[in-house]
């Protein structure tokens, strides 16, 4: 390969990366993407400990590493930040990715106050406290890095259901707007990712239906024909806003829905 060709391959060499709902899903698409992409350390972080290990082994232990985290606990977050700026010097990326949906349909009229309570608690109050101390650590060590949160066309829109996680993907982007505008004099950029409806494990579970029954009920509603929307075209807008192809990007809520918003 050549010296060019190798520098398209890695757009964030030598780059230390914290990938939370990093699993399954969009979050191991784009650990497995980071690595691929030169990456010097990806850590996965996720409450699924024996599927994180397992991709953190398949992806290879010399690169990439597992630690439990629930986001709702603020003490592992920090546990889970301070340990990777320990072993590895500094942390230039944060994919704040970890969410969860109700299983119930959350109309207004009849909330279920547990599960909003409890998504919430994910959703917003865990996005924050990543949000939190990702930047702590890149502004002690004068890291201009990179905080990326997954929100959703959920976040731009109403919904006829899932109030509570349409609620919540709004305040996701509100977050990230704050946080744009609060770290751009420490040069941290921050970012939202936000994806169509696709084939997660998280999402099939929720419809209890097999993948590809899933990609049939989201591809219509979108304006590309014949395209399906899968996980590495999240991971892929992930990596863009995670590098320096996106160097004067801040502040933006990339939004990868083949037209379904327009």
């Amino acid at each position: 390969m050549s010296a060019k060709n190798n520098l398209i391959m890695n757009k964030i060499q030598g780059k230390v990366a914290i990938i939370t709902g990093g699993a399954s899903g969009i979050g191991e698409a784009t650990a497995r993407l980071f690595a691929k992409h030169g990456a010097r350390a990806v850590v996965i972080a996720d409450i699924q400990d024996d599927l994180g290990k397992e991709v953190a082994l398949s992806i290879g232990s010399n690169q990439c590493t597992y630690i439990h985290c629930d986001v709702t606990n603020e003490s592992q977050v920090k546990y889970l930040v301070e340990t990777t700026v320990e072993t590895y010097s500094q942390l230039d990326i944060m994919f704040s990715n970890a969410g969860i949906i109700s299983k119930s349909k959350q109309n207004v009229v009849d909330f279920d106050m547990d599960q909003f309570d409890r998504l919430f608690a994910v959703n917003v109050r865990g996005m924050s406290v990543c949000v939190k101390y990702a930047a702590q650590a890149m502004v002690k060590r004068e890291v201009k890095g990179n905080i990326i949160c997954t929100s959703s066309i959920m976040g731009r829109i109403g919904g006829e259901g899932r109030t509570d996680y349409c609620m919540s993907k709004h305040a996701v982007v509100g977050l990230m707007k704050s946080a744009s505008k609060q770290l751009g004099q420490y040069g941290i950029r921050v970012n939202c990712v936000s994806p169509f409806g696709l084939a997660t494990p998280l999402t099939c579970n929720l419809l209890e239906k097999e993948a590809e029954e899933v990609e049939k009920i989201y591809q219509p509603m979108t304006s590309l024909k014949d395209v399906v929307l899968k996980v590495n075209d999240v991971a892929e807008a992930v990596l863009f806003l995670a590098s320096g192809d996106s160097a004067f990007i801040t502040g933006h809520d990339l939004v990868v829905d083949g037209g379904f918003t327009v």
